[in-house]
């Protein structure tokens, strides 16, 4: 099957066989696909069924659609990604996407964020990636695999060599899950990106960002990771900074949606001092507020060059801290991103990033506000232009469908 026709042919052919209805979605897609083949033919298709598509779609897909699609594609080298999210997919789904990962020779993305996944359906899912060669990225969060489903993936990870993006977001996992995680990376060598956001933990003793930070501190191809909703604080950051000095691999760091103050600020302003190559840091929704701010800007200002992306989205950061931010930034010719949005707008700021915006030196498609001027004062309105903006939602349509390109990866 080289081309979208043929592949919905097989479809047809597999639903009169299992005398399941065929599912409009799916011939619409497939239908839309192969118009666009005759006019721009390609050697590879994205299949693209995310539930949440109202223009495509008013009914998402079920388990019983698994059936039949997940047999048309089991021998197919032509779909090199699939995309599943936000339907009705249970564990019982489930159990035929595993066994697709497990056969298929060409599905190198698979996406199947905020269904109905739960512990079973991903043991399926993990148990497939234990033979799969070929799937590089995959996305679960958003399902509710708890701590035995974050634990099939740890084991996972133990025996296969193909996964270089792992999305675990939101899933429900547990304290051993995210310690068992961080203790397989110790010796995985093929992951980059690891998403664990929003375990649930039940100690105030940050084991888990222990573990992970110990982790870090020997695993040399993490690129990018993840660790929002941890419920960390300056102790677990201290931990962090601690070994990220001379981690030469990571270049993102997602801490935000932590308890993280002035001090754990003041920690992470040694790490920037140490120009890692660390080049995003997002300390969205914490609280290091003027303080933190001021020494993040002090290592900005006048010792790091590689990061471009700074967070700081509220952070109860009043006029001082922010005005402190501007002043690196023009100083900083390396750091281009800012995101503000969310803290004490003081005048002072206000005018700082006005003047920012106005020298060129920040452009509006790489920050939160926009200045606009009322009897004489500068203030700031808020832009939708968040580091993450696609990761939930994809747009269909409009001038945002080829910028969703280059966003951050997670």
């Amino acid at each position: 099957m080289s081309n979208p026709g043929a592949i919905l042919d097989r479809y047809k052919e597999v639903c009169k066989a299992e005398g399941i209805p065929a599912h409009k979605y799916i011939i619409k897609v497939l239908g839309k696909a192969q118009e666009d083949y005759i006019s721009e033919p390609s050697d590879e298709m994205t299949l693209d069924l995310a539930g949440n598509n109202k223009l495509l779609t008013d009914t998402r897909l079920e388990d019983r659609d698994m059936v039949t699609l997940c047999q048309t594609l089991a021998n197919s080298t032509y779909v090199s990604s699939l995309d599943l999210r936000y339907n009705n997919i249970t564990d019982e789904g489930a159990k035929h996407l595993g066994k697709l990962i497990e056969t298929s020779v060409s599905l190198r993305f698979l996406n199947v964020m905020c269904n109905d996944i739960g512990p079973d359906g991903a043991e399926h899912i993990a148990r497939g990636l234990h033979t799969n060669e070929t799937l590089t990225e995959l996305k679960v969060n958003g399902n509710k695999i708890g701590n035995k489903g974050g634990m099939m993936f740890a084991s996972a990870l133990q025996i296969n060599t193909g996964v270089e993006q792992l999305d675990l977001g939101d899933a429900d996992l547990g304290t051993e899950s995210v310690i068992a995680l961080a203790t397989i990376l110790h010796y995985n060598k093929f992951l980059k990106v690891l998403n664990v956001n929003r375990p649930l933990l039940f100690t105030h003793q940050e084991e888990t960002t222990v573990h992970m930070a110990n982790m870090l501190k020997v695993n040399t191809t993490l690129r990018e990771i993840h660790l929002q909703k941890y419920d960390m604080r300056d102790f677990g950051t201290e931990r962090l900074v601690e070994t990220l000095r001379d981690n030469m691999a990571l270049s993102y760091l997602d801490l935000s949606c932590n308890r993280i103050t002035r001090d754990g600020a003041k920690h992470l302003s040694t790490l920037l001092k140490r120009n890692t190559p660390l080049q995003v840091l997002d300390l969205g929704f914490n609280r290091i507020e003027d303080d933190g701010a001021i020494y993040l800007s002090e290592a900005l200002k006048h010792f790091n060059t590689n990061l471009h992306t700074l967070v700081l989205s509220h952070n109860c950061i009043r006029g001082n801290g922010l005005v402190a931010v501007a002043d690196a930034m023009r100083t900083n010719s390396t750091l281009y991103s800012v995101f503000i949005w969310g803290n004490e707008l003081e005048e002072s700021a206000c005018v700082a990033f006005n003047d920012l915006i106005e020298s060129a030196r920040l452009d509006t498609e790489q920050t939160d506000v926009q200045p606009y001027v009322v009897d004489g004062r500068v203030h700031l309105s808020e832009l939708s232009h968040g580091i993450r903006r696609h990761y939930y939602w994809t747009p269909s349509y409009g001038p945002d469908v080829e910028k969703k390109k280059d966003d951050l990866l997670m």
